[in-house]
């Protein structure tokens, strides 16, 4: 049986939770509506508003926290937030429910106490006293408790469980520990309150400055300089740091304090190596080059909300529109006007693989951008510097996301490696394990397929590739130019196996479709009952037949030894992501030397293949 208080009586309500903040709301709209609200009923309100801020302050600094692009060489601990972390926190707020209802408590027990004006300055130094000579030794004596015995096995443990301290972490634990927690808070509003100077000034300002610390201490990012602590050396004892809570978080017999380490050192706590790692750390030389880089680019201006850096649980998961969020669009779309003025390409994901650093960067241009004709050049600059900022990093390979390697835009790739033909990182377009990825999905009793986009990297390399598996492909293009040349470059004696159409109709009879441009609902209608359709056209085209079926796009999952993963890639599930992505990995797995750019080589399709499922990674 579990310990009394180590487990949230709501765990299992999900979204459903919430509903237990209605007796505030229905508290308010009855004040509102029979009463008028006077400043006892306003409390409610308080309430809510206070609680919606201590939230908002938690989400702030895990937004800060992930901004790798800023703080990546300031961060404590270099291992990534993976999926369980993420996943064990997910109800990192369950505390914020419980202190609401402690404080409403608070509030209807002490009857003499309810006037409050807005601000009083006595009260905010009658608190600071009580939290310097009360709050902060009762935490310390608490804290220590809870690592002992039972108190840490049932309680405190859980809080320790994560691997990687992030903002949530602050409020990710017990009932238990937040009672107690929520008392010691309270000691310094209680006591100014009681002394008749507390203020709905010093309510606010104390609760959220308290959360607004937690959450510093746990961003895994050192915010403070060294330089400060050097100058006036008696503030190492008067204010805690990120890298200082971090080794609570490593070593877990030292620096127990709650803001002041001065605590630590009264009680024979404190880690003697605090302040030379706060000094490495905030050096800003906690960085590593990776070896292997993603470039990825954004979606629409509504995906990009489904990032690390923006909204952390919603990155875990595979993308999907929600329409809660759609009041966010205006921001986002201001957001993506000011990338689209000012921003380079940036870093929003990590990961490892065999103790090898792989970095997502994004080129910070949207899905629609890139077939403007005039913003084309701006785009295969920004890949070109990324390029060769990975070159200059030393990275290995740098692989090429669906529209940064469009066959308009730069051949492929190309455009790059032309131009800089002294590359030592590979550019890589990952097109290779993509067909291979598709063409492994297609039954092997199929005598015939109707090919879309056939007469594009992609297109021409499945096109040749399953003709010599006595495939009849029917070639779909207006060109019988294009259609011909692909032809040419088919085995004499398989030629026969291509034909050129150019009208859906010629697939009526066709089961297996491979398409590579988009399909309306009317071009789909020509696909007979019980049609699969196999996809390597982004956006992937959308499911009108119900009597027809529909495959995602073409990707694979990591290995398994794969660490620090938290993001899913789009709508891809957790641990996949898109053949291209794979492709790349595979090749810096393998330590191949050639670039992969511009036209597919059919003959490495079965190679790649081979050597991805060599490295653990597997079709989905």
């Amino acid at each position: 049986m579990a310990s009394p208080l180590s487990s949230w009586p709501w765990e299992n309500f999900g979204v459903y939770k919430y509903v237990l903040y209605g007796p505030f709301i229905g508290k308010i709209i009855y004040s509102n509506s029979w009463q008028g609200m006077g400043q006892q009923d306003s409390w409610c309100l308080h309430l809510l508003i206070l609680f919606g801020l201590r939230a908002l302050v938690h989400q702030l600094w895990s937004s800060f926290g992930n901004l790798l692009f800023l703080t990546r060489r300031r961060r404590i601990i270099k291992a990534g937030v993976d999926f369980s972390q993420i996943d064990k926190e997910w109800d990192w707020d369950n505390f914020l429910i419980l202190q609401a209802f402690m404080g409403a408590m608070a509030y209807y027990l002490l009857q003499g106490i309810r006037e409050f004006p807005k601000f009083n300055l006595w009260g905010c130094f009658i608190a600071l006293f009580l939290h310097v000579m009360v709050t902060e030794p009762l935490f310390y004596f608490f804290h220590r408790l809870f690592h002992k015995g039972s108190l840490f096995t049932n309680y405190h443990s859980l809080h320790h469980s994560t691997l990687v301290p992030q903002a949530f972490t602050a409020g990710f634990g017990t009932p238990l520990e937040y009672i107690v927690q929520g008392m010691v808070m309270g000691v310094p509003l209680l006591g100014a309150c009681m002394m008749g100077y507390g203020s709905l000034g010093l309510v606010y300002g104390y609760v959220l400055l308290f959360d607004f610390l937690r959450c510093m201490g746990h961003c895994n990012v050192e915010v403070f300089s060294h330089g400060m602590f050097e100058t006036l050396p008696f503030l190492r004892y008067l204010i805690y740091t990120p890298t200082y809570h971090s080794l609570h978080h490593t070593e877990k017999d030292t620096n127990f304090c709650l803001f002041m380490p001065l605590f630590d050192l009264l009680g024979g706590t404190l880690n003697q190596n605090s302040w030379d790692l706060q000094k490495e750390i905030s050096n800003g030389k906690n960085d590593q080059a990776p070896d292997f880089v993603f470039l990825a680019h954004v979606v629409d201006v509504i995906s990009s909300l489904h990032v690390l850096f923006v909204f952390r649980s919603f990155a875990s998961i595979p993308y999907e529109f929600k329409f809660f969020l759609l009041p966010l669009w205006p921001f986002a779309f201001l957001v993506m006007l000011a990338m689209w003025a000012w921003s380079k390409t940036f870093i929003i994901s990590f990961y490892n693989v065999r103790a090898r650093l792989h970095q997502i960067w994004v080129v910070p241009r949207y899905g629609f951008q890139y077939f403007l004709p005039f913003a084309k050049n701006s785009i295969n600059s920004l890949i070109e510097q990324a390029i060769l900022r990975a070159d200059k990093m030393g990275v290995k390979v740098i692989s090429l996301a669906a529209l940064n390697k469009n066959e308009a835009l730069n051949g492929g790739g190309t455009l790059f490696v032309n131009k800089h033909p002294n590359l030592k990182v590979r550019v890589v377009h990952g097109n290779t394990l993509t067909a291979a990825v598709i063409l492994h999905e297609i039954p092997k009793d199929v005598k015939q397929v109707f090919l879309t986009g056939a007469t594009s990297k992609l297109g021409r390399a499945i096109a040749l590739y399953l003709c010599t598996k006595n495939i009849r492909v029917l070639m779909l293009t207006p060109s019988t130019e294009r259609f011909q040349k692909i032809q040419k470059e088919a085995p004499v004696e398989y030629r026969h196996n291509l034909v050129h159409v150019t009208k859906y109709q010629a697939a009526q009879d066709c089961k297996t479709w491979i398409v590579g441009k988009w399909l309306s609902l009317r071009e789909q209608r020509w696909a007979p009952p019980g049609t699969h359709f196999h996809q390597f056209v982004v956006p992937p085209i959308i499911g009108f037949r119900s009597d027809c079926t529909y495959g995602k796009l073409a990707a694979m999952r990591l290995p398994k030894d794969v660490e620090g993963l938290g993001m899913c890639e789009y709508t891809m599930e957790r641990g996949v992501v898109h053949a291209c992505h794979a492709g790349g990995v595979v090749h810096f797995l393998e330590g191949w030397q050639h670039h992969e750019v511009g036209a597919i080589d059919v003959e490495r399709i079965d190679v790649v293949w081979e050597a991805a499922m060599k490295h653990g990674l597997s079709p989905v």
